[in-house]
């Protein structure tokens, strides 16, 4: 046999191997409520060929692709577990139990790693909490996909309703359309059908109320059976507490802003600050794809090094807030045209930091150019560092951060020596470092921070909402701190 036929051979048997992942998977998802994770990446819903690639991952750890071979056993001991709802990560098992010289077993050593959320350690099924979108642009559609992906047992997030502005004939179907094809997201991963006489979007057998209003105060949400609901205010017309007060009517328990906050709105960027959010707090924001971006990156090198001082330049793609071509705009340079120019513009991402990193007394500066890109965007962030280090100690502690701390949701790390902005499209990180363009002289770093600043945001738009609602559920092996 060739060794063409070896690896084809190789190939097929992977194949199988993870063909035999997803039933068990799916049944952990759906009947427990926990999500299979491979190094902070879930395999939920995810196709034989996602999940190989997804193993290829691991080659960031070792230099060597983690095989199907490996993790299974682990899927298969979690299945034997009375788990409760939690998230699992089988690559850090794999990876800490062949590191263990205890000679247990991979049942014995699953068992014992998940104990937390096993037996009477195992923490209740919430139950389902419903969730409004007021608006539906690029964020709201992309935080509807997301909640319906994670709707899995029914329990946790339920989209109950969209509220929007009439647009005439046919508007619903219209909306729908949008929800079910996207030219830089692609297609919606199930089904989507309208019911124009009842005004409902049923996607993936979620019945979604389309309520128009122009304002607030119109809606009784209690009128649509919606009550103690969570509402994302993706308009951004309302940054402020007494403007997003207006949310606060009969079924509206929370309201959380996708845009910087201003005034005494919170802003919160999980995996930093989210632990802050006082139980009773009503009225919060998620701050900007940017903020998101910078802060965890920012936090992993002011604990490891100290920062005295920084600059982020962010080249961002250009937003439905530019014009397509030459027109009046408020803004300064925003009416030029967005697919032919580069823009100069302001970002508040800098002065957002404060908020999230209050201990950081740095001075961080900022600015932007927007540019002909649709999606993706990349900050470079420029720190003074508290002591002098080296590119490859730099590097090896942001993978570390990346693959082994409490950030390593947000942060992601890229080796790829041909990277371009369209590979992140779709990241479900709020920022990923890109290893090759890094650069460091003495106490001077210089990172180069990809994001998807559509999908990516939208991400940590929900976990933000999970970790209000009660529905984040623990991680398990824990994150190294």
């Amino acid at each position: 046999m060739t060794v063409k036929d070896d690896s084809f051979t190789d190939w097929k048997n992977r194949e199988e191997i993870a063909e035999s992942m997803i039933p068990l998977i799916g049944r952990l998802h759906r009947e427990r409520d926990v999500t299979v994770l491979l190094h902070s990446r879930s395999l939920v819903n995810k196709s034989v060929v996602s999940i190989l690639k997804t193993h290829r991952f691991a080659r960031q750890i070792a230099g060597e692709e983690l095989s199907v071979t490996d993790t299974l056993p682990f899927v298969q001991a979690l299945t034997t577990l009375d788990l409760g709802p939690s998230q699992i990560d089988i690559g850090r098992l794999a990876e800490i139990h062949q590191a263990d010289d205890r000679g247990l077993s991979v049942a014995e050593f699953t068992a014992e790693a998940v104990a937390g959320a096993t037996g009477g350690n195992k923490i209740d099924r919430r139950e389902p909490r419903d969730v409004v979108l007021y608006g539906f642009g690029r964020i709201g559609r992309l935080v509807a996909r997301l909640l319906i992906e994670k709707a899995g047992s029914g329990n946790g997030l339920r989209l109950r309703a969209i509220v929007v502005r009439g647009g005439g004939d046919q508007d619903i179907i219209k909306r729908a359309s949008l929800l079910r094809r996207d030219s830089i997201h692609g297609q919606f991963q199930g089904t989507i059908t309208v019911d124009e006489a009842e005004s409902a979007i049923i996607a993936n057998g979620n019945t979604i109320k389309v309520i128009y209003a122009d304002d607030p105060s119109e809606v009784d949400y209690t009128a649509y059976g919606i009550n103690n609901a969570i509402l994302i205010d993706n308009t951004g017309k309302w940054r402020d507490r007494e403007g997003l007060s207006q949310h606060l009517r009969p079924g509206i328990d929370k309201v959380v802003l996708t845009a910087p906050g201003k005034g005494d709105v919170p802003n919160i960027v999980h995996g930093v600050n989210h632990d802050t959010i006082k139980p009773d707090e009503q009225i919060l924001s998620c701050a900007s794809c940017t903020t998101n971006a910078i802060v965890p990156p920012l936090k992993a090198m002011a604990d490891e090094y100290g920062v005295l001082r920084g600059h982020v330049e962010t080249v961002h793609s250009f937003t439905n807030d530019q014009n397509l071509l030459d027109n009046y705009h408020k803004a300064d340079r925003r009416g030029r045209s967005a697919p032919l120019n580069m823009v100069i513009t302001e970002t508040g991402a800098a002065s957002a930091v404060a908020k999230a990193l209050p201990d950081l007394k740095a001075p961080i500066t900022g600015s932007s150019i927007r540019v002909p890109v649709p999606d993706v965007s990349i900050a470079i962030l420029s720190l003074r560092l508290g002591r002098e280090t080296t590119r490859e100690e730099v590097l090896d502690h942001l993978r570390d951060v990346s693959l082994t701390s409490p950030l390593k949701r947000q942060i992601d790390f890229t080796t790829a020596p041909d990277a371009v902005s369209s590979d992140f499209i779709g990241s479900r990180h709020s920022s990923i470092v890109d290893a090759g363009a890094t650069k460091v002289d003495g106490d001077n770093a210089i990172l180069y921070l990809w994001y998807d600043n559509e999908f990516g945001y939208s991400c940590q738009v929900v976990r933000v909402v999970q970790h209000v609602t009660g529905v984040e559920y623990p991680t398990y092996p824990a994150p190294a701190v």
